[in-house]
């Protein structure tokens, strides 16, 4: 099927190697192809070379998958590392000018995060580094390490306890929690009782759909505020914060965020009677990216912009 191996490795390029790295990822030649920004005869082609190269089909079609073949798997770790290295040498080669730079720094957040943090990013770099682009993103938490050690994505902001592993951290300030209600709310002032705040509805947050990692402040709430009073349930603070905008119901939710939602929807801030923990957010980034130059600016930005003193 194909010739000796050892004879064509002059042939076999880092691209021919990122379109298997794809296509174990994808599993599909349409999709592959729309990742590598090429067509999909062309990528048949590279594959058609691959399987010659390895002597091994490498992925075969079931149903609507190209399936891997125990051959493209076996080759799976091994690409991932010299692809992983390769990236490595080509950031450590390249210096980073934030004036001249057009590099687009992506970043996982919580949709918190993202409202407190960005305007003020988005301005830091207009003034400091008018090329770069931001692109803040949020996938499941179960996705996030592979996502930095691959560098798809630059840092997490965020409090992740379970990201250890190969994983560095730098704290950028701790928080508490606020409540929110419209103006004019007829029963609670703003430092209300445990009894007159219990009493009210409230819109409960999941964490699970925010990524925020707040589930003792949910046990706090769940164990104060009987479950009938709970009038919804959402996956986002801001759209719990539009639900207390326009009802009498109680939204509480991280500090920051509650301080720049009751500025820009006119709402009142109230402190909960509750003993709510108080939490840290930190950046993530991986070992990997530790001393590569844009990371490295892109933290420091962040941390002088939001981080707190000892």
């Amino acid at each position: 099927m194909g010739t000796n191996l050892h004879n064509q490795a002059d042939l076999l390029d880092l691209y021919q190697l990122r379109v298997i790295d794809v296509l174990l990822r994808e599993q599909s030649l349409t999709r592959a192809a729309l990742v590598l920004n090429t067509t999909q005869p062309a990528l048949s082609k590279t594959l058609a070379r691959l399987r010659s190269y390895f002597d091994d089909p490498l992925f075969v079609r079931v149903s609507l998958n190209m399936e891997p073949t125990p051959k493209a798997l076996a080759l799976a770790a091994p690409i991932s590392l010299i692809l992983d290295e390769m990236q490595m040498l080509r950031c450590s080669q390249v210096p980073f000018d934030p004036r001249k730079s057009d590099r687009t720094f992506s970043f996982f957040a919580t949709d918190a995060a993202v409202v407190v943090m960005l305007p003020s990013l988005v301005k830091t770099l207009q003034s400091q580094a008018p090329g770069v682009r931001l692109s803040a993103v949020q996938l499941e938490e179960d996705h996030l390490h592979a996502w930095l050690k691959s560098g798809k994505v630059d840092l997490a902001i965020g409090n992740y306890p379970a990201l250890t592993q190969g994983i560095r951290r730098q704290r950028l300030f701790t928080a508490g929690y606020l409540s929110l209600v419209r103006k004019g709310h007829p029963r609670l002032p703003r430092e209300p009782s445990p009894e007159a705040f219990a009493a009210e509805q409230h819109v409960f947050v999941s964490s699970s759909g925010t990524g925020h990692g707040i589930a003792l402040a949910e046990h706090a709430l769940q164990a104060a505020i009987p479950a009938s009073q709970f009038t919804a349930r959402v996956p986002s603070f801001t759209a719990a914060a539009v639900v207390a905008k326009h009802t009498d119901a109680v939204v509480t939710l991280p500090s920051p965020l509650a301080e720049v939602l009751a500025r820009e929807l006119n709402l009142e801030l109230i402190k909960p009677p509750l003993h709510l923990p108080r939490f840290e957010v930190a950046q993530y980034w991986h070992e990997r990216f530790h001393r590569e130059a844009g990371n490295q600016w892109f933290r420091a930005v962040l941390h002088q912009r939001f981080g707190a003193s000892p």
